[in-house]
């Protein structure tokens, strides 16, 4: 692990000039285990966009590439979703119009995760406009987000909804899935209409339909922007008998503001601003300490987190995401339990839907499923395996590093990655050196930057076209697949060490495999 700093200096480098880096590994040392937290939860923005095929094939692909397990999105119980509306019959007064529960939309959407080996985490959110008891919305959808007007319509909705899913799929399929009572609820007018002691009623109340279903199902939360009230829910779920299973958390790197409270914070206080590069490192171990102090033994979720929270930033879908990604995940990811990245796809509409086929969205994936640099951080990173070998090495920074891990059978990695906080216009070139272990040669070399692995560079040869043709779109798929690099790898014995040498590009990312010789 390395010692994060906000230096600028640490990245400078006179323009023209190749930065030599060499990596030593300490192969002969005790590794340390390196769960991959970042497979387990994807991200889509709202539950109605996995009606649309598109958006399920995307699923597979993350599911078959990313390793994903869990599905999670808002906007279960929404208008548009009919979950709980009057009879089409009413409509000509054959019928009541009491509005009735109806899962149908909802069941067709579970079992497409079922076909494809996807689990859902069943947020129960938002209000049903037939028992919203004010006028507060979000998203373009307009879905409500005051509370109910009627807590125990509330909580027969809920409860009822998790027994239709216990008869539908059995109890034992339920009991893997993960449940989620709101999401931020501490964003006040936005996702949340209510006060804090509202949303602590709303917990409780939720918490207790879901476990009289079951009282094993894992209920988690707060769920709340900037790691706000983990300490309160907590605190509140033990004088009141509705204790989370799991805790959650959503944090950004520039979330932090002089208006803005932060979480617990671990690291300098310099860094505690959304300037600086370690701002989403610090209070991810901030939490961690605090749920520490607690004693608390469940899991620790991030379901949101990101280097911006802006919804169109253009720097999103650069190589330098990519690095950021790997950068965070090296020295916080064995800080919880579950890190997901928001978010998968540009299938979204918060705030608008985007018309160009690249524009800065939050998606790993565009509209047409094609693969963003910061895609192929996450295909790396699951190549990566559970043991983590300590590393060392001339001209590495907390910008600049690496993660090396090995198997029990030989083979291993090298993920290196240089990340820019400040991005310039031009790129680097970096000549990278790793001392190998005994009996190993170099494997496959797979590098993420401005020309491979980069789609994005490939449409704007292409002329930033905002609508691709179906034969653009095909050609790219043809090429978006994770490739491994043509350049050539140097291989040779330096002082009786194995060293293979390569050139990679910052900021981007290179992995290096190497097998038994």
């Amino acid at each position: 692990m390395t010692t994060p700093s906000n230096s600028k200096t640490e990245q400078t480098q006179q323009n023209g000039q190749q930065r030599p880096l060499h990596i030593t590994p300490a192969w002969d040392q005790p590794t340390t285990p390196f769960r991959h937290t970042w497979e387990g939860v994807l991200n889509v923005d709202q539950f109605r966009w996995m009606v649309r095929g598109d958006m399920q094939e995307q699923l597979e692909v993350a599911q078959r590439e990313l390793g994903g397990r869990h599905v999670r999105a808002v906007g279960m119980y929404d208008d548009e979703l009919r979950v709980f509306q009057s009879s089409p019959g009413s409509f000509m007064g054959y019928e009541s119009t009491d509005p009735r529960t109806n899962w149908q939309i909802v069941d067709y959407i579970i079992d497409s995760l079922q076909d494809r080996q996807l689990m859902p985490m069943f947020t129960t959110s938002f209000i049903p406009s037939a028992m919203t008891s004010g006028p507060t919305t979000v998203f373009t959808c307009k879905s409500r987000t005051s509370p109910p007007d009627d807590w125990r319509q509330w909580e027969q909705l809920v409860s009822d909804s998790v027994k239709h899913m216990v008869d539908r799929y059995g109890i034992e399929i339920v009991r893997q899935w993960l449940f989620e009572v709101w999401n931020e609820p501490n964003l006040f007018g936005w996702f949340w209409g209510g006060t804090k002691e509202d949303f602590m009623k709303l917990w409780k109340v939720t918490h207790g339909a879901i476990k009289s279903v079951d009282s094993t199902l894992r209920v988690g939360g707060p769920s709340c922007a900037r790691a706000e009230w983990i300490d309160e829910l907590f605190e509140f779920g033990n004088a009141n008998n509705c204790q989370p299973d799991y805790l959650i958390g959503h944090i950004y790197n520039n979330d932090a503001s002089e208006e803005l409270a932060l979480a617990p914070f671990d690291g300098p206080q310099e860094d505690k601003n959304s300037k600086s590069p370690n701002s989403a490192i610090g209070v991810i171990r901030g939490v961690r300490a605090m749920v520490d102090r607690y004693g608390f033994k469940g899991e620790l979720h991030w379901n949101e987190w990101g280097r911006s929270f802006h919804g169109v930033d253009r720097s999103r879908e650069t190589p330098n995401e990519a690095a950021f990604i790997v950068r965070l995940l090296s020295e916080a990811s064995q800080e919880a339990d579950a890190f997901a990245y928001w978010c998968l796809s540009d299938i979204y509409d918060q705030v608008g839907y985007g018309r160009e086929a690249f524009y800065g969205g939050y998606g790993m994936l565009n509209m047409q499923g094609l693969r963003k640099p910061s895609f192929h951080a996450f295909q790396l990173l699951k190549m990566l395996g559970t043991e983590r070998i300590a590393v060392t090495g001339e001209g590495l920074d907390s910008f600049t590093h690496a993660i090396a891990t090995r198997s029990s059978e030989g083979t291993g990695h090298i993920l290196v990655y240089s990340y820019d906080h400040e991005p310039e216009e031009t790129t680097r070139s970096l000549k990278v050196s790793v001392d190998l272990p005994p009996q190993t040669r170099p494997g496959k070399l797979y590098r993420v930057d401005s020309q491979e692995n980069n789609v994005v560079t490939l449409w704007r040869d292409l002329g930033s076209p905002d609508y691709l043709s179906r034969a653009q779109t095909a050609d790219l798929h043809s090429v978006n697949p994770l490739s491994a690099s043509s350049s050539a790898i140097e291989f040779s014995q330096n002082e009786g060490k194995t060293v293979a040498t390569f050139n990679m590009e910052a900021p981007g990312l290179a992995l290096l495999e190497f097998i038994p010789a």
